[in-house]
């Protein structure tokens, strides 16, 4: 598996951790366990300043890849987003990131989503293709800004909450997911593949990523490089759907005609599983 991370660097306050605090214990963690990862940014954020654009250009300078995720995280499935727009926050952030040590033309598509027509699908594709970017697919997507949420929620109540349940929350997600990701390469390619696993620059991975590593390597499960994934074949194909996105894996599925097949909830659910057990744990017994 590749460990990459959207969205970052991310500037907004969160408890515990600052922005710069949470960039370096992130960057800490992927330095013990020897992972090269790949940061994708949204300049928005915060890497369209100085402060923020430091903490990008750690990334690079620390030997991880550095893709474009925009400028401010649009929907290319909205109705009311043109593509041309779309298309100008690809350039504009481009404009931000070129600079930096690790840089690569890998694309990622915010919410997963490549466009809510064919139009849209076949125009950003053939615009991607045109600037020389890859569309940086994601195979094992997690829905760690969902646990992310409640645990600003928790500490932001309660600066000294138990935040343990959550921990243990996190960790079973993520091997959750792994599992179920790894189960459907088995059943579509036919093989296990290098799984490329979105997670995000925000609060739950600066406090545990190391214990997901760690985890992750106790389940016998090798790390490799975002670029030595993406030669991997699987990662040059183009689903065949009219709205195409998600999950590589996922959206295959859906090409081929599965439907919603054994497993297929827990894997589109956002997290809900995790939450609700979380909720329910926590009511007075």
């Amino acid at each position: 598996m590749a460990f990459t991370f959207d969205d970052g660097p991310n500037l907004e306050a969160t408890p515990r951790l600052s922005a710069q605090q949470r960039n370096a214990a992130m960057l800490a963690a992927l330095r013990k366990h020897g992972v090269q990862a790949a940061l994708f940014v949204t300049a928005g954020n915060g890497a369209d300043r100085p402060e923020g654009l430091a903490l990008a250009r750690a990334w690079g300078e620390a030997g991880h890849a550095i893709g474009n995720h925009t400028m401010t995280h649009p929907d290319l499935n909205s109705a009311k987003l043109a593509l041309a727009q779309y298309q100008q926050e690809v350039l504009d952030c481009d404009q931000i990131i070129r600079t930096l040590p690790g840089y690569r033309k890998w694309f990622r598509y915010t919410f997963l989503r490549e466009g809510n027509t064919p139009e849209k699908r076949d125009g950003m594709r053939a615009f991607l293709k045109q600037q020389g970017y890859r569309n940086a697919y994601v195979s094992l997507d997690t829905s760690d800004w969902r646990l992310n949420d409640e645990l600003v929620r928790v500490l932001r109540a309660d600066a000294n909450a138990d935040v343990a349940p959550i921990r243990a929350a996190y960790l079973s997600h993520l091997k959750q997911r792994a599992l179920a990701y790894r189960a459907l390469s088995q059943q579509l390619p036919g093989r296990d593949i290098a799984q490329v696993m979105l997670m995000h620059h925000n609060l739950i991975n600066p406090l545990w990523l190391d214990d997901a590593i760690a985890m992750f390597r106790d389940m016998g499960w090798a790390i490799t490089t975002p670029a030595a994934a993406y030669a991997d074949p699987v990662y040059q194909l183009e689903p065949d759907r009219p709205a195409a996105g998600q999950s590589l894996l996922l959206s295959m599925a859906r090409s081929l005609g599965l439907g919603k097949f054994d497993g297929w909830l827990r894997l589109v659910d956002d997290g809900d599983f995790e939450i609700e057990a979380l909720k329910a744990n926590a009511q007075p017994r």
